[in-house]
């Protein structure tokens, strides 16, 4: 891991672009004293720093005394794009336009996208605890169906809040069952193209014991600020 950046922000949350290999990312520490937790945030669209919603997440949970940090997935972001990844995405802007289903296109997306993930993700966390500043234990949180495929292959993940919205596929749902962690599921009720009831039935499957659903009126991106504080609450009880 080598640090390319490093920036110290006004609440005294240290902000750090890094590369790990040709994985590009950012990590936020708080300045409290060290080691302190770490979230894990992904985003299936590349790193929050494109996005100052999801930038805004991160330094907040930072504040609240957690590291924070994300890469960007291959494909995403800076990273090129494979010629099946562009045909893919043009197949479904072409098959939204036309009011056809896209199940199927989702599938051929957003299913290599989590399994080409979840090494690198894996690798990252590696060298993240290698981090003085950084102890552990671990938290999840973001895009729904890499959440579930982390949840159930890395020991290491004690808890996970995930955002419903987003194509979550087949094997994930299946998956979704052999989830026991605490999980905490944000659901916005007017999602547009993401059918509330898919995330009502895959909460539903969820094998988590204390498992905790939030739906909010809204679109895709109206999730409401008092989620985040909600959700650093979640994680101050299930890392520390």
């Amino acid at each position: 891991m080598r640090f390319t950046s490093e920036l110290r922000l006004d609440d005294g949350v240290l902000e750090r672009e890094f590369l790990l290999g040709e994985i590009p990312g950012t990590l936020w520490t708080p300045g409290s004293a060290a080691p302190v937790p770490l979230i894990l945030t992904a985003h299936n669209n590349g790193l929050p720093k494109s996005d100052a919603r999801l930038v805004a997440r991160a330094r907040k949970s930072a504040a609240y005394g957690h590291a924070v940090a994300t890469i960007d997935a291959a494909g995403c972001g800076d990273r090129p794009r494979s010629a099946a990844d562009e045909q893919a995405r043009a197949d479904l802007r072409r098959a939204m336009r036309a009011g056809e289903p896209v199940d199927e296109i989702f599938e051929s997306l957003v299913g290599p996208l989590v399994e080409n993930a979840v090494p690198e993700w894996r690798t990252t966390l590696d060298a993240l605890l290698a981090l003085p500043e950084i102890g552990g234990p671990v938290g999840y949180s973001g895009w729904t169906a890499l959440g579930i495929r982390l949840a159930v292959t890395e020991p290491r993940i004690a808890a996970a809040c995930c955002f419903a919205g987003g194509y979550v596929p087949r094997a994930q749902r299946e998956e979704a069952r052999r989830v026991t962690v605490p999980l905490l599921l944000l659901l916005q009720w007017d999602d547009e193209g993401n059918p509330r009831q898919r995330a009502l039935d895959l909460f539903d499957a969820f094998g988590s014991r204390e498992k905790t659903l939030h739906a909010n009126l809204g679109g895709h991106t109206g999730t409401p600020w008092f989620e985040l504080d909600d959700g650093n609450r979640f994680f101050g009880r299930h890392l520390r």
